[in-house]
């Protein structure tokens, strides 16, 4: 866990409760996780806690730089740590698996964007959409894939 994560709350005038602590746990055990998600992880040691309170602390951890969103699909947002390097979401499309590429995989397509488009991108927030190595060719599948 962040090692200073009482020390930032504490910094922009935030309490430590065990709601935020358990909270922040289990968006770094998820890795990446939507509200719903990190209330089935928090409610594995406090089932007394809401998504109502997951959806405010969630607030206040992304409020001091302890937890990002990223909108991965098009439901609730998915969580995952600040401490964590900056990357890309591949989101599989077939079986639902979110996993990581370092966002230096993109920064050709970064300079590109800058130099042609005039265009600065934050890759924080960047979900790729296919199929992952276990789904990709799976029989019936008919898909279009880029070769």
């Amino acid at each position: 866990m962040n090692k200073d994560w009482e020390q930032r709350l504490r910094t922009h005038g935030f309490r430590i409760t065990p709601q935020r602590q358990l909270v922040l746990e289990a968006v770094e055990h998820l890795r990446h996780g939507t509200p719903e998600e990190i209330l089935i992880e928090v409610q594995r040691t406090a089932s007394g806690v809401n998504l109502s309170t997951v959806y405010r602390t969630l607030e206040v951890l992304e409020d001091v730089d302890l937890v990002t969103h990223a909108h991965i699909g098009h439901g609730a947002p998915t969580y995952h740590a600040v401490d964590e390097d900056i990357h890309i979401h591949l989101v599989c499309d077939t079986c639902g698996k979110v996993s990581s590429a370092p966002s230096a995989i993109a920064d050709a397509f970064i300079a590109e964007l800058r130099s042609e488009h005039k265009f600065v991108t934050d890759i924080s927030h960047m979900a790729m959409h296919g199929e992952c190595e276990s789904c990709f060719g799976v029989p019936g599948e008919d898909l279009l894939r880029n070769t």
